[in-house]
């Protein structure tokens, strides 16, 4: 008769216990949002149990992690403790630095599936973040920018500006998949936008530059994350049922969201007055509520699971 040693007999007790854990957090997450949903714009925490307590409790099955572009380590301890939870990570260096191309493509190497979020001051169209979107192209990685036009605080500045030529660049670089985020994307899917504020409210003007690029262009996709995009969805509904039917292909879900518990808990919208808004809230949550009652089935599916899978080439 074959006998365990201690061992051996830890890791078999152990993979009783998880399995059971793991389909009834599995059911949780179906509870709550009809499936498996993955958070495609979540900044790696402290630890890697403060990552898993804002997935487990907004709801949210896994993730696809932003970090820096020394991470690799780091992913992969995150990984081994939590497997399975954990899709891809991007990777951000400082595009500043001449050594940034050097440092980015290190890190795919070692496991990185696309470059993000870059956000720095400097413009779109500049030479810094070309040098990015070539090198994109160039890795067949996805790129995720940050475009905000007006300062949150007085000392806060302004990241990846003059989002309405942007055009250019999706023309200059086709075969690069752009991922756009942030304040000036969300705010441009209305033709009225003028950079007056950072989350304009109030009916959206149809003809918009964003609306119109991610028709007109197959290489740029919309992260759906932060109060940015919220505010987008919510500020307008009778808009928003129409946008999400039109670009149910075009948009990832992502959370942004700093709370420390997946339900609003901490500072979630610390340093950011004009977010005040979502203060006490989870993003995550309030995000996914509003698309679940907006979308279709299919469309929700689409934009919280399959878009992610596709456009990210995350791990399934």
């Amino acid at each position: 008769m074959n006998t365990l040693s201690r061992r051996q007999f830890s890791k078999a007790a152990a993979g009783i216990i998880a399995a059971p854990l793991a389909a009834a957090a599995q059911t949780s997450f179906a509870n709550l949002w009809g499936g498996s949903v993955v958070d495609c714009h979540h900044h790696l925490r402290r630890t890697p149990d403060d990552n898993i307590a804002h997935l487990d409790g907004c709801g949210v099955s896994n993730a696809m992690a932003l970090a820096r572009e020394n991470s690799a380590d780091q992913m992969q301890a995150l990984e081994a403790k939590y497997p399975g939870r954990f899709l891809g990570w991007f990777a951000s260096a400082n595009i500043l630095n001449p050594d940034a191309e050097a440092l980015l493509t290190n890190a795919v190497k070692k496991g990185a599936i696309g470059f993000g979020e870059l956000k720095f001051h400097v413009e779109a169209a500049g030479p810094e973040l070309r040098r990015m979107y070539a090198l994109a192209t160039d890795l067949n990685v996805p790129v995720l920018i940050h475009f905000q036009e007006v300062p949150h605080t007085p000392t806060e500045g302004v990241f990846s500006t003059g989002f309405r030529n942007f055009e250019s660049m999706l023309k200059m670089h086709p075969k690069t998949r752009f991922i756009g985020h942030a304040d000036a994307f969300w705010a441009n899917i209305s033709a009225n936008y003028a950079n007056e504020s950072a989350y304009p409210t109030g009916k959206i003007a149809p003809g918009g530059v964003t609306d119109k690029l991610l028709s007109d262009y197959p290489n740029l996709f919309g992260d759906l994350s932060a109060n940015s995009g919220n505010n987008a969805l919510s500020r307008d509904p009778e808009f928003t049922e129409g946008f999400l039917k039109r670009h149910e292909d075009k948009l990832i879900f992502g959370s942004d969201c700093a709370c420390t518990d997946g339900k609003g808990g901490g500072i979630s919208q610390g340093g950011n007055p004009g977010a005040s808004r979502l203060a006490g809230k989870c993003v995550a949550r309030e995000t996914l509520g509003l698309l679940k009652k907006t979308a279709s089935p299919a469309a929700f599916r689409k934009l919280t699971w399959e878009n992610a899978h596709k456009v990210y080439r995350l791990k399934t």
